[in-house]
């Protein structure tokens, strides 16, 4: 089952997420943060893709703050306006969509232990919620572009990270700097361009995405229904 929930942050921000429950038996809370284009057609393609493995999994729209309901594509146009949005997300004072993930993270502890997963510009938001914010079990990283830059914060729980050795916006020697700076995340590299793992985008690599799908389904089978 699929559908929307309204959620509202520490401050009184209010913003509806995409929540997709599994079939069955619930084996913990997943948070998915979105690329730059929104709670789209692949990020909600991809919460029903966790959800379908025993995860009740919530989309958070980081970009609600500045505007509400973005749903993009991927052309050039949708590039630049996913750009912008990121940038004024960016700009709020005290990284405010913290809180909304926060808020989504409380939510999602209805469901057991929680987990937090991201794309691109969700990758890096992922690395600092499982840096700054509370409540997390596990965290899985895909392309964050920005993450290296951050490598001095200290994750609170186990990490899986995926980059791809072709991705231009995020350069190889900064990945191995990363992985210098953080033995301790379970770090992957992959003959791949950045956003790999999308079906809707040129760069799509199926082998890439199937393989760091399924390492990142088993790290949190580990650390979220072992123990």
């Amino acid at each position: 089952m699929n559908n929307f929930v309204s959620l509202v942050a520490a401050d009184g921000h209010q913003f509806d997420a995409y929540i997709s429950s599994p079939p069955s038996e619930v084996k913990g809370g997943l948070v998915l943060l979105q690329e730059i284009f929104g709670v789209n057609s692949h990020i909600r393609d991809v919460a029903d893709r966790y959800a379908s493995h025993g995860y009740l999994v919530l989309a958070v729209p980081t970009m609600s703050r500045v505007q509400k309901n973005v749903d993009l594509g991927y052309s050039e146009t949708d590039m630049k306006d996913g750009f912008a949005l990121k940038l004024a997300v960016d700009a709020l004072e005290n990284q405010a969509v913290l809180l909304d993930i926060q808020a989504a993270i409380n939510e999602s502890k209805k469901a057991g232990k929680v987990g937090i997963f991201g794309y691109c510009w969700g990758g890096l938001l992922t690395w600092r919620s499982a840096c700054l914010l509370e409540g997390l079990s596990v965290a899985g990283c895909f392309y964050g572009g920005g993450i290296p830059n951050e490598k001095d914060l200290k994750p609170t729980c186990p990490v899986i990270a995926h980059f791809g050795t072709q991705d231009s916006y995020i350069p190889m020697d900064s990945v191995e700097g990363f992985k210098l700076a953080q033995p301790a995340v379970e770090t992957w590299i992959y003959e791949a361009h950045h956003g790999f793992n999308c079906d809707q985008r040129a760069s799509y690599n199926e082998e890439a995405a199937k393989l760091s799908f399924s390492r990142t389904l088993d790290f949190f089978e580990t650390n979220l229904t072992k123990g």
